[in-house]
């Protein structure tokens, strides 16, 4: 959810602004929420993004920018802004974690394109002010929230000069220079002179001075010359198409200039313009050729098609690891959107969500493959996308089915992602509408109960889970039943009951053996080690040695970090000390590099237990506060935890005896205010 800023913020410069920069600065400065409108296309992305650039070092705890665009409902706006900012939403509601992790920072929060969800984000905007004090919030949106304090500053097109004025007079206007720099960027050489003057004004005059407006026109230059571009832009449109126009004035040279340039595209970049809408997180190559193709557009022909949008700028291509991909400013997606026909959609339907079945069940975390962390940040790319799909899915019967395995198979990634809240959305709206005794509902069932006991809410797990090991019992639902036995192991550890929590995880464990599911061995084993290794510390070594053997032998990165944290803990409660710190700070390392929180925390946790039993209490102290600052970001606690919850005590108790209560006090606060990577690097340094 993290903003790219779209099409308009791509390595192109800023151009302009300077009132707008200088007003924005002084209305965060004395109030606290800042709602910057304006039509589609007018460049309150980039100006938001101009000003988090000028304004980010008054705030002590940082900036963070989301993006809302490509979030299709408001009933996931809390839960998505957590995980834009990294917050595990561990808890039933993740809009407390939002506010016990703002509460008392200093930070500004950027939340752009709001406007169809307007009404929601005010609630939430209205809600986080009243308990975070310092929280200062940038929001862009076509209309204003009506929250009490909010200030609003339309932005406005760019100026635009009389084409009969001098050329100095010209060039100090702000749509003169940012189509300089455009066309400078298209025609190598160009540059602003009297022979050109008032052909260049006059562009600027008959694009309004609107940014996007600017971007589409200018790509044209690329197939024509600047005086056949002003003709072709004279030529009457009709501006007023779209109903919402009527309403906004200020977008119709932005709907002119896109509807002029939908309309110099072939008849297969129409099409494809209008399909490609379909994706708010963008696609690659094979993705568009995959669902794209056919019906007027040939597969071989995807590649062509795309380059040519992106050199009309109705597409920006952006380098990533695994390739290109492609994307589109919200603006010009809504407008595919409207020349996507329900009949072509709909033929299209399938195909995509097909599509996303295969790209989820393929990219599943909870494999012994040695790409799963590559597996896990493609999902974090596509999750737009797979949202599409589900909604697509829960809201046509036949595919209802389809959509709750495709919930199910992201089980994994609601863990790691801290995205419980939403899988948990997806997962109960399916078992909602899927009632049938089968396989595709008892898995759902088992899943739903696993991220319940991890937000501590026993009392859904715990029905779902025996109606889970009912069905798995049942002729057919049989190789559901090792994850539902595992499921119940949980959640006897979360009520309490250590012994039967263990044995029960042997028994999913004997059954993953029979059946030679080499997965779902390698997680009950991680289950067993760290939850065995409070009663049963010796047997949990065995299962984590034997897991992070596993775990080397399939180069499977992310489950060695789990492995290496479980055998330590097992090897702490049988006093290796030393082993244990080698293992927990290989875990903390590589958990740290990659983001991992819900492992690193645990991590800095073991390591504070070690410091202390070196007798290095201020040392605990520290690495304490630090895993306390995560812990309160993900909205969970070692107490919640089995095997930390008795050893945290101790240490704190332990650290607080040694050195006082306001020296241990300083030390642990000072330790919750290093950061990540610096808490990281103070854990590692021993």
């Amino acid at each position: 959810m993290k903003s790219n800023g779209g099409l308009l913020t791509g390595g192109a410069s800023f151009v302009g602004r300077r009132r707008e920069l200088a007003m924005a600065r002084k209305a965060l400065i004395h109030g606290r929420l800042l709602t910057l409108t304006g039509a589609g296309g007018v460049g309150k992305t980039r100006l938001a993004l101009q000003i988090v650039e000028h304004v980010k070092g008054a705030f002590r705890d940082g900036v963070g920018v989301v993006e809302l665009g490509t979030l299709e409902t408001g009933e996931l706006l809390a839960s998505a802004v957590a995980s834009a900012l990294g917050l595990r939403d561990a808890g039933p509601d993740p809009m407390n974690v939002l506010v016990d992790h703002m509460s008392g920072k200093r930070m500004l929060l950027v939340l752009d394109n709001c406007e169809h969800l307007c009404t929601i984000c005010a609630r939430f905007v209205d809600r986080l002010l009243r308990v975070a004090p310092r929280l200062r919030i940038l929001v862009t949106s076509r209309q204003r929230l009506g929250v009490y304090g909010e200030q609003v500053l339309t932005v406005r097109p760019l100026a635009v000069p009389d084409p009969a004025r001098p050329l100095g007079e010209i060039a100090r206007h702000d749509s003169v220079r940012l189509l300089q720099d455009r066309m400078a960027d298209v025609l190598p050489g160009f540059s602003l002179g009297a022979g050109n003057a008032c052909r260049v004004a006059r562009l600027a005059q008959r694009l309004e001075g609107v940014p996007l407006a600017i971007e589409l026109a200018v790509a044209r230059l690329r197939t024509m010359s600047l005086d056949q571009l002003i003709r072709e832009l004279d030529k009457p449109i009709d501006v007023l198409a779209a109903d919402t126009c009527a309403t906004l004035p200020r977008h119709h040279s932005v709907r002119a200039t896109t509807e002029w340039s939908f309309e110099l595209c072939s008849a297969a970049e129409q099409r494809l313009w209008a399909r490609l809408s379909m994706f708010p997180a963008g696609v690659d190559l094979d993705t568009a050729e995959l669902v794209c193709s056919g019906d007027g557009i040939d597969s071989a022909d995807v590649l062509d098609l795309l380059a040519g949008l992106v050199d009309k700028s109705v597409l920006c291509c952006e380098r990533r690891e695994r390739g290109l991909r492609y994307r589109m400013l919200e603006s010009l997606r809504a407008y595919g959107c409207e020349r996507l026909a329900p009949s072509e959609k709909n033929l299209l339907r399938g195909r995509y969500v097909d599509h996303y079945r295969q790209l989820v069940e393929g990219s599943q975390i909870d494999r012994m493959v040695p790409d799963q962390l590559e597996r896990y940040r493609r999902l974090q790319v596509e999750l737009p996308n797979v949202r599409v799909a589900l909604e697509a899915c829960l809201s046509t019967p036949p595919l209802t089915r389809v959509g709750l395995d495709i919930a199910s198979a992201l089980w994994c990634y609601w863990l790691l992602a801290g995205s419980l809240i939403e899988g948990r959305y997806w997962l109960e709206r399916g078992l909602g509408l899927v009632r049938e005794p089968g396989r595709t509902r008892a898995t759902a069932l088992w899943v739903d109960s696993t991220l319940a006991l991890r937000q501590g809410d026993l009392v859904i797990a715990l029905p779902r889970l025996e109606e889970c090991l009912d069905l798995a019992r049942r002729p057919g639902n049989e190789a559901v039943l090792p994850y539902a036995i595992r499921t119940a192991g949980v959640a006897a550890f979360s009520s309490g009951d250590h012994e039967r929590g263990l044995a029960l995880l042997q028994e999913s464990l004997a059954l993953h053996r029979a059946g030679e599911n080499l997965d779902g061995v390698m997680l009950n084993l991680y289950y067993a080690s760290a939850y065995g290794s409070v009663g049963h510390p010796g047997r949990a070594a065995e299962f984590g040695e034997e897991l992070l053997a596993l775990c080397e032998m399939h180069h499977a990165r992310v489950s060695r970090a789990y492995a290496q944290l479980a055998l330590g803990v097992a090897r702490w409660n049988l006093g290796d000390c030393r082993r244990a710190e080698a293992l927990v700070t290989s875990a903390a390392m590589f958990t740290g590099e990659v983001n991992d929180r819900w492992c690193l925390t645990q991590c800095l946790e073991v390591l504070a237990w070690i410091a202390g039993a070196r007798e290095e209490h201020w040392r605990a102290a520290g690495l304490m506060g630090a895993a306390h600052a995560l812990w309160q970001a993900m909205g969970a606690s070692p107490e919640r935890l089995w095997y930390h919850a008795a050893w945290h005590e101790h240490c704190r108790e332990q650290a607080r005896r040694a050195l006082g209560g306001r020296a241990f006090a300083t030390a642990f606060r000072q330790g919750s205010r290093l950061g990540q990577d610096r808490a990281v690097s103070y854990a590692v340094a021993g």
